[in-house]
């Protein structure tokens, strides 16, 4: 842990070095996510652990090739051990993950413990990464210092980006219809094999970086944000790869400066990196513009008020039809009975008719106007087929189709309408006798 305010040289490779971390680990993230395989990218951070220690028993060497070609081995049986103790031992698919990569993790610990006085490999930076030492190991390129770590994970980065983009419809083919793909002959099992490729290479080069565990975070988070913002696979990875910039940017400023202010030093970086992911997680869930809270109790509420401003109009046109008018109070009083609906919303509903001139007051009574009266129309007439679709087609009891019709009666559209009509013989009247609105409340 270093004990600073920010440099402008230190920092900066600091935060470069997050920064091609978090995008490296961000571009196979998206195709677990979506692949819903989110916990292999857990499971391989972990198992191909006994990959590298072994290479590193055997050789004796940190070289980058050793690690790498470990790691793939080490990944590639536990994808295969996975998958033959699911189809062979029949044992669950999130089971088998879970006892393979345990097992394959204890077994790298205890090879990482026991070599730990033979070979250069420390078991706090393996699970916890430092990345704030990343500058203090250079290697010249053209001339310039630049941080090793640096330099491997941003090969990786552009090998990841290759990759991706050589196979994107192949990728993309493989993950949202892999029956096709196999039509096709794209063989989505080698597809998937050389994901778990580039997810482990990826792990193992930001293993110095930020660790197994906070890899994890890296290679989830990201994505898992972006596919509440994105509408495309490129789109999604686009979105995964700039939420992954501000992580890296975000997580080094509030490592150095937040714990300062409280008069506390400074904080793992991957670790502030991990927590701000989880924060922008938690702030896209609530704010996405279509998937977030936010935005699914709005449209909710939007239906809901409709919802109650259709049945009042329905209510009305009601009335109208026997001959009869009702006071407002009349109006909410029935509907509430009807529908336990709150007073208030009721209220705000009627407001909201009678400003959109669709109700009128005449005195103490309301009135439909001609715009009041067509969309009533519409509502009815949706009620009513629905009750004698129900009835005649479906076979349920005439007193059995009213609860069911009031619900629908609010998602029937004008095609819809016309269907029901269509295949309940062009009723003019419903199960209980009352005449069906015709064609001109369309």
């Amino acid at each position: 842990m270093i004990e600073t305010t920010w440099n402008p040289f230190f920092d900066g490779w600091i935060v470069a070095v997050a920064a091609a971390c978090a995008l490296a680990c961000a571009i196979p993230g998206c195709l677990l996510v979506l692949r819903r395989q989110s916990m292999m990218g857990d499971a391989l951070s972990h198992a191909v652990l006994p990959g590298i220690a072994i290479g590193f028993l055997v050789t004796g060497s940190r070289a980058n090739w050793i690690m790498f070609t470990g790691a793939i081995l080490a990944a590639l049986l536990t994808v295969f051990l996975t998958q033959w103790l699911g189809r062979r031992a029949r044992v669950d698919p999130g089971a088998a993950m879970g006892v393979v990569f345990t097992t394959l993790f204890a077994l790298g610990i205890v090879l990482i413990v026991r070599g730990a006085n033979s070979v250069e490999l420390e078991p706090h930076c393996v699970l916890y990464g430092a990345l704030e030492l990343a500058p203090l190991d250079l290697v010249r390129i053209l001339g310039v210092a630049v941080p090793r770590a640096f330099v491997v994970l941003a090969v990786v980065l552009i090998a990841n980006l290759v990759v991706v983009g050589l196979f994107f419809k192949e990728f993309r083919l493989a993950i949202f219809d892999p029956a096709l793909a196999s039509a096709l002959g794209l063989r989505p099992g080698l597809m998937h094999y050389l994901l778990m490729s580039l997810t482990a290479v990826t792990t193992v080069a930001a293993f110095e970086a930020v660790g197994s565990i906070i890899v994890v975070a890296m290679l989830v988070v990201p994505a898992a944000a972006a596919k509440l913002l994105a509408r495309s696979l490129a789109g999604m990875l686009a979105w995964a790869c700039g939420l992954a910039l501000v992580t890296a940017v975000l997580g080094h400023w509030s490592a150095v400066q937040i714990p300062h202010w409280f008069g506390l030093g400074s904080v793992p970086t991957s670790g502030a990196m991990a927590t701000v992911a989880g924060g922008l997680l938690l702030g896209i869930l609530v704010l996405a513009p279509r998937e977030g809270v936010v935005a699914h109790q709005g449209r909710r509420w939007s239906f809901f008020v409709r919802s109650n401003c259709e049945d009042l109009l329905a209510l009305a046109w009601r009335l109208e039809e026997r001959g009869a008018a009702g006071s407002a109070g009349e109006l909410l009083q029935r509907l509430r009975s009807a529908r336990g609906t709150n007073r208030l919303v009721l209220h705000f509903c009627l407001a909201r008719l009678v400003r959109r001139d669709l109700l009128r007051r005449e005195g103490a009574l309301l009135g439909l106007t001609d715009h009041g009266r067509e969309e009533a129309g519409r509502v009815v007439r949706s009620h009513r087929l629905w009750e004698t679709w129900l009835a005649r087609t479906a076979g349920l009891a005439s007193d059995h189709v009213h609860e069911t019709a009031m619900r629908l009666e609010h998602v029937t559209d004008e095609v819809m309408r016309r269907r029901l009509a269509s295949e309940s013989g062009g009723p003019e009247v419903d199960p209980h006798g009352r005449p069906i609105p015709g064609d001109e409340a369309e």
